[in-house]
């Protein structure tokens, strides 16, 4: 008995679903007519060589830097630098 309702109301919802609709009909579309190239022709004669293309100018020599003083001879002092004593050891 509870489910009475909601059956009968399942049937109605059914039964006006399955009313007749009108079809719808699609009509196809026509087909176009594409022109399919033909085979291929001869080919050509060899077209010729072109002209070579401009080379350009060349740059101007640059000029000759100075000569300068040769450097004086060391007095024959070595000097050995080490590090200070408190630096941290890695």
């Amino acid at each position: 008995m509870k489910y009475t309702m909601l059956i009968s109301a399942l049937l109605a919802t059914l039964s006006l679903g399955a009313c007749d609709r009108p079809t719808v009909v699609t009509v196809p579309a026509t087909p176009v007519a594409v022109p399919v190239p033909g085979p291929a022709g001869p080919t050509g004669a060899a077209g010729n060589t072109g002209a070579t293309g401009y080379t350009g100018s060349t740059g101007d020599t640059g000029s000759t830097g100075d000569t300068g003083a040769t450097g004086k001879s060391g007095s024959g002092t070595t000097v050995i630098v080490t590090p200070p004593a408190s630096a941290p050891a890695n």
